[in-house]
């Protein structure tokens, strides 16, 4: 947990509108992120977290600065990361064990080891017995579960998630929580997580990264010192309350959250 598995140095990203005006969206970023860590990004909207998630995914190119993942340059897309999107994306006449296989398709992987970590994963997230159902006959948190296991499926070393839960209730959004803590502890994988949601963002994270308005800087790395696994008692604990707090404060300076 020590090692600096991703290392993001004075990232900055500029768009240019419509009208050739340059938007400065992320400026001058720097953060090292530990190898089987779990981090989560919390931001006013339009801060970059996305804009964030997308450069460490290389579906866009920074406009300065540099992420280095396991030791190489982070210049495309890469078949070490996986993500998740708020929307689960499954495609309604595929299966869900279909819809986990998407990516050995695409990958090239070969279909009977596929198919067999598919079903794993499955039977991991509790859905081994829908495996043969199709997306409109599971609920949001399936759905997304079953999102969470096709990024899974090649087995990358990162995975990215992009406010995962936004679109789900309060309950099931709890209950999520609860399933995505175990499932990133029995995968040793370093996941970088996006959300509008305090509570969520400490009860998950080992350490927050606490943007600012536009152009997003890292306003502070608040460290989340309450044991694993936690259970949603640990809302109530000391610990956590003050994580919050701090946060919190952090955002209202800084122009509030959304």
């Amino acid at each position: 947990m020590n090692t600096a598995f991703i290392q993001i140095a004075g990232l900055t990203k500029t768009f240019a509108t419509m009208s050739g005006d340059k938007v400065l969206a992320l400026d001058n970023v720097s953060v090292d992120i530990a190898e089987g860590s779990f981090v989560t990004v919390v931001g006013p909207s339009g801060c970059g977290k996305s804009t964030l998630l997308k450069m460490l995914a290389g579906l866009l190119a920074p406009s300065s600065g540099s992420i280095t993942l396991a030791g190489s340059k982070v210049t495309g897309t890469r078949r070490d990361v996986g993500m998740v999107f708020q929307s689960a994306i499954l495609l309604p006449w595929r299966t869900i064990l279909q819809n986990v296989m998407l990516p050995a398709e695409v990958l090239g992987m070969d279909e009977k080891m596929a198919r067999l970590r598919a079903l794993e994963l499955l039977e991991t997230v509790g859905l081994g017995g829908f495996a043969g159902k199709y997306p409109a006959e599971l609920s949001g948190g399936m759905q997304q579960r079953a999102a969470i296991c096709r990024a899974l499926l090649h087995d990358p070393k990162i995975l990215l998630m992009d406010e995962p839960f936004g679109a789900l209730d309060a309950m099931t959004r709890e209950q999520m929580n609860l399933e995505l803590q175990a499932i990133w502890q029995a995968s040793g994988k370093t996941v970088v997580l996006i959300t509008h949601s305090i509570p969520e963002a400490v009860f998950l994270g080992d350490r927050v990264l606490v943007m600012t308005a536009r152009p997003g800087r890292l306003a502070r790395v608040v460290d989340v010192n309450i044991p694993r696994l936690r259970d949603l008692d640990a809302m109530a604990t000391p610990e956590f309350g003050a994580a919050a707090r701090i946060i919190r404060q952090l955002l209202h300076q800084k122009g509030g959250i959304d």
